[in-house]
């Protein structure tokens, strides 16, 4: 299924992809509506995000990836706390990121990608490539 997250910089070496924090983790949301993401995003300009980009991805790019995701489906109406993040942004921003606009991304490769064959990386390489 096509769905449209928020990236920063996009297509850039210093991409970042937008989330929120719901307890300990931290969730990519997948909208099922464009104009729906379009509007999230405008609603982080507001609060003193950088812009970010509205992208159309696939589904399958995220799940494979083994994020966190909440798909926010077409005409969504929040029925609590909770649910109401999926449509407004918190109003409290995370002080300190793991993306920096400012900034390229560290260097340091995942424990799960030292132990990957080179076919295993070329492969998704070739699937986050496939993301822009």
């Amino acid at each position: 299924m096509r769905v449209f997250i928020l990236l920063f910089n996009a297509g850039t070496d210093n991409e970042g992809v937008h989330s929120i924090q719901i307890g300990d983790r931290n969730v990519i949301l997948m909208f099922e509506s464009e104009d729906d993401a379009t509007r999230y995003a405008l609603l982080l300009e507001a609060q003193d995000f950088p812009i970010p980009d509205v992208v159309e991805i696939d589904t399958e790019d995220i799940e494979e990836l083994d994020y966190h995701w909440k798909l926010v489906p077409a005409g969504f109406v929040p029925e609590g706390d909770l649910e109401r993040l999926l449509l407004f942004p918190p109003e409290q921003i995370v002080a300190e990121t793991d993306w920096n606009a400012d900034s390229p991304p560290e260097k340091e490769t995942p424990k799960e990608l030292q132990e990957m064959s080179d076919a295993e990386l070329e492969r998704m390489r070739r699937k986050l490539e496939g993301l822009l």
